[in-house]
């Protein structure tokens, strides 16, 4: 099995730290931070990691320059299979017009429409991009269907790119069942589940006005919950809101937004393992209120960042851009968004084995042609990043098809 040495690391970042938290420098304590490093990858694993003049030989080289190694960033909200243009929407929004949830039933109309091939080319695309911004790990959310047909088919095309699928029949409800809102929690946790549930691990819910009220998400996370899948709840996003709460009381694994919260919202979601994912593509998207991370980060709460890529509010991809937003708009430090962009984001997937760089572990890396992390906000909009390796293989952008829609090499 051939082996790979990235040596020349002037700054390697684990998020494994070493040793009782310093009394100062705990941010970089807290990334695991190492000077002068050195990683042999193995079968897609990493399997030595160190200072540089310790280095074991390799098939293998790659210099990094100086620069700095992260571990993959990992995106645990997406919504990447879908087809239309909602571009007029958010001009109509940098106008001033205020946000609201039913701009979502126009990307169902133009979804339902498209064929297999059309939904799988976007979604190919998207991922293309994500991995060229640095995500290997990323989940990918149904929801633009709205019919058990169309909502299979959105988990079947996902999870020809990642293992983390959700359901998200739960978007909205569609406008042939607006007089019949019982009629279609019927239908979505009845035979949409059990249309889904071979593709998907997660389902999802839209507690917001304009969405699913309390009672309503509460079946909805109870069945689901009895079905045997993960829950997941996009949460106080338009405004105060039964979602957070409902997330805890469930044990979901993550409220996602989590724009407006009251004192009560912050303290269960301190006290709990259901992880904050911030989206500040959305906030940037519908010239909104950003959440409060530092009100969440103070309290002890899990933050995670995502990009909450999607055609309507954060049509983006590029987690340096949630990063850089998170501190510039979210009272985070550089080294805290960081780590909610990789562990942070590991943790609302219910995963331990990404985000991280640890012996053993998957050599899931992002090369920076930068001498620190904190270039990523520090040099908002650049693009620093020389190379990524996605299991150990390196990753480039390709002309899509089928899989991740990537070309993959070794070295």
């Amino acid at each position: 099995m051939r082996t790979l040495l990235i040596d020349q690391i002037g700054m390697l970042v684990t998020n494994d730290p070493q040793g009782p938290a310093p009394p100062t420098g705990r941010d970089e304590w807290a990334l695991g931070v190492r000077t002068d490093a050195a990683i042999v990858v193995e079968g897609g694993r990493i399997a030595w990691l160190g200072p540089a003049g310790t280095a074991p030989a390799a098939d293998q080289r790659h210099d990094a320059g100086g620069g700095t190694v992260l571990p993959g960033f990992v995106d645990s909200h997406a919504h990447l299979v879908f087809a239309g243009d909602r571009s007029a929407e958010f001009a109509a929004r940098m106008a001033g017009q205020p946000y609201a949830a039913g701009g979502i039933r126009s990307t169902v109309t133009a979804t339902r429409a498209a064929s297999d091939d059309q939904l799988r080319a976007v979604a190919a695309g998207l991922v293309a991009e994500l991995v060229r911004s640095g995500t290997t790990t990323f989940e990918i959310k149904s929801g633009y269907g709205l019919t058990v047909a169309d909502e299979q088919r959105a988990c079947r095309i996902a999870a020809e790119f990642t293992d983390e699928v959700t359901l998200l029949g739960a978007h909205v409800v569609p406008a042939e069942y607006a007089a019949d809102r019982t009629g279609y929690l019927d239908l979505l946790t009845g035979p949409m589940f059990d249309a889904c549930q071979p593709y998907a691990r997660w389902v999802d819910v839209f507690c917001d006005r304009g969405a699913f009220d309390a009672v309503e998400t509460h079946v909805l996370l109870e069945q689901a919950a009895t079905a045997g899948m993960g829950l997941r709840v996009h949460a106080n996003q338009l405004g105060p809101g039964p979602g957070v709460a409902l997330a805890v009381a469930h044990g979901a694994a993550s409220a996602d937004h989590c724009t407006h919260l009251s004192d009560t919202d912050v303290g269960v979601l301190a006290d709990s393992s259901t992880v904050a994912t911030l989206l500040p593509g959305a906030e940037f998207g519908t010239r909104s209120t950003y959440p409060d991370a530092r009100r969440l980060l103070d309290a002890g709460a899990t933050v995670a960042l995502a990009t909450d890529c999607n055609p309507g509010t954060s049509f983006t991809t590029s987690m340096p851009l949630c990063i850089a937003l998170a501190v510039r708009e979210m009272r985070m430090t550089v080294a805290e968004a960081l780590g909610a962009a990789t562990v942070g984001g590991a943790r609302a997937l219910r995963r331990d084995d990404v985000g991280r760089i640890t012996v053993g572990g998957s050599a899931d890396l992002v090369a920076l042609a930068a001498p620190s992390y904190v270039h990523l906000a520090y040099r908002p909009g650049v693009d620093l990043i020389s190379a990524v390796w996605w299991a150990g293989q390196r990753a480039r952008p390709g002309p899509g098809g089928h899989g991740a829609g990537l070309e993959r090499d070794h070295g």
